[in-house]
């Protein structure tokens, strides 16, 4: 009758009866530390319901949580060919094979066309996940002509960006596409179609010195990190201490660098009501 006494053997890491226990139900916001179920979280758009706080999300979720239903991809077959045959401690073919694994990408933005609240739209969404979003030849190239297709169609543009910025492996090639895309933006800002930037966290270097910034409306989601140096380069060139929030959307906003904090929740309501009102102006 001693088998009451006996203790339940632990489950042991690795064995059949730990594997099927499902893993990646529960995710721990990183602000609050509450423990939100993930369908939960995909629900609200990876937005946590308790604080707000909101998560990085894939360019591909980017262009579903904007566009209305069906949308269509354009430039999807571009790739970077390693222009400079670039290896440092790990050659660029390798990450970039790497990167294209991860994210079933070719490169750190996808671009499609469709609708937003029934508005023809043409939207570019970088891939953080891929090398950090950097801006290389591709990315500069499909950012380009996804604003002439706007350009073609009078359709507004929007970029959603999130990105380290240039992408120092392909060196002068990337820092050209710089000017590339801007020069692009102008020749749609001077046929008076809308281009609306949505910076993301985070937004920095050769992005935020270029189109990033161009916007006609710049919108950042809250508490995102945009800047073009990052803030421990800044306060170690000036030695001095940083204002509390430095290079945050809050902080940028009372400063006047950006016009709109959105909530992603309420994104697409506001591009809409964003891009009725410019047509209405025009």
């Amino acid at each position: 009758m001693a088998w009451f006494k006996k203790e339940k053997t632990p489950i042991a890491a690795g064995s059949k009866a730990a594997a099927r226990v499902p893993e990646g139900l529960w995710i721990k916001c990183p602000s609050c530390g509450k423990l939100i179920y993930h369908k939960d979280l995909e629900a609200s758009l990876r937005v946590c319901p308790s604080c707000g706080h909101h998560f990085r999300m894939t360019a591909a979720e980017r262009l579903r949580s904007l566009f209305d239903d069906a949308w269509q991809e354009h430039d999807a077959g571009l790739a970077s060919t390693d222009p400079l045959r670039f290896a440092d401690t790990k050659p660029y073919r390798e990450r970039l094979r790497a990167s294209q694994a991860a994210t079933g990408l070719l490169d750190a933005v996808i671009v499609g066309s469709g609708t937003l609240e029934g508005i023809p739209v043409v939207i570019a969404a970088m891939e953080y996940g891929f090398i950090g979003g950097s801006m290389g030849v591709v990315v500069g190239e499909k950012i380009t002509r996804a604003v002439e297709r706007g350009l073609a169609s009078r359709a507004p543009v929007i970029v959603v960006s999130s990105s380290g910025g240039a992408r120092m492996m392909e060196g002068a090639l990337s820092l050209m596409q710089m000017a590339k895309v801007s020069a692009a933006l102008a020749r749609l800002d001077r046929a008076g179609v809308p281009f609306v930037s949505v910076l993301t966290d985070p937004t920095t270097g050769g992005v935020t010195a270029s189109f990033a910034m161009l916007g006609d409306l710049n919108i950042a989601e809250p508490k995102a990190l945009i800047g073009f140096a990052g803030p421990r380069v800044i306060e170690q060139t000036i030695r001095q201490k940083l204002p509390e929030g430095f290079q945050r959307s809050e902080f940028l906003l009372a400063h006047g660098m950006i016009d709109l904090i959105a909530d992603r929740r309420e994104l697409k309501a506001t591009l809409a009501r964003a891009l009725r009102f410019m047509h209405d102006a025009a």
